[in-house]
């Protein structure tokens, strides 16, 4: 059975000491569920500690980059083998910020997919469009584009996750009604069909990510094709990302 991922990455926040308060107060909270498994994506700082309270736990130990050589002078730079030495599960490859801010490109994305794929990690690949792009009617273009090229000579393919992530959505509050989030998950799911085959188009975790909340999880998660959802902002806190774990999609799961 294909199990949803709820997945709540820091960004720059939390500092080693914080982490481990932090995720010693997540456990403590956190609900077994034989249907969805929880994920933390922690500063490079915190994943060392966060790895050893986590051992005993049901939470999954993520990343939010790396790079593409298993060592050498790369100043600055973490390869995948110190990120699997560690323990991380996941690591996320071409979040928004990465291209926006530093420059990724999609061939360098795709060298980091690639690279994750092959130590055994799973790639959380994010795609998305801009405000722009989505009020030009590109979001399906810009979305096909990034897929293709990141996922270009990439054979791992159980080893992925993608995350939709339209960019006016992270951070800003606004959100994709689930209807549009669907619509390209579903779009999603049919470029995979085509690169690789239909069973492994359904058979592919996506996730939604853009301004997630308490407030919108359960109507997001009532969506046949979204798997999971990639938390920014609300996994912060302990009240907001429990809050998102406990999705429920109908009465009884209350």
């Amino acid at each position: 059975m294909k199990k949803t991922l709820i997945a709540g990455n820091w960004k720059m926040y939390k500092t080693p000491t914080e982490s481990i308060n932090f995720v010693n107060q997540l456990i403590k909270n956190l609900k077994k569920f034989e249907d969805r498994d929880v994920l933390i994506c922690v500063p490079f700082t915190s994943l060392w500690p966060v790895s050893q309270i986590i051992k005993d736990s049901p939470l999954k130990l993520g990343a939010q980059n790396v790079f593409f050589e298993n060592e050498g002078a790369f100043t600055g730079e973490i390869s995948p083998l110190m990120l699997k030495d560690i323990g991380v599960e996941y690591v996320i490859c071409g979040h928004s910020e990465r291209r926006n801010i530093f420059g990724e490109t999609d061939e360098i994305i795709n060298k980091k997919v690639k690279k994750v794929a092959e130590m055994g990690m799973k790639p959380i690949l994010c795609v998305g469009e801009k405000l722009k792009e989505r009020e030009e009617g590109e979001t399906f273009e810009v979305v096909e584009n990034q897929i293709r090229k990141c996922l270009d000579g990439f054979k791992s393919i159980e080893n992925l996750v993608i995350a939709y992530e339209p960019v006016w959505a992270i951070g800003t509050g606004k959100t994709a009604l689930p209807q549009q989030a669907e619509e390209v998950h579903i779009f999603i799911r049919e470029i995979i069909a085509e690169i690789y085959n239909k069973e492994v188009s359904e058979n592919l975790t996506i996730l939604y990510g853009g301004s997630v909340k308490p407030e919108n999880i359960d109507q997001l998660m009532k969506e046949k094709n979204i798997d999971g959802v990639l938390v920014g902002g609300a996994c912060l806190k302990i009240d907001s990302f429990i809050r998102i774990i406990n999705y429920r999609t109908n009465e009884s799961s209350l």
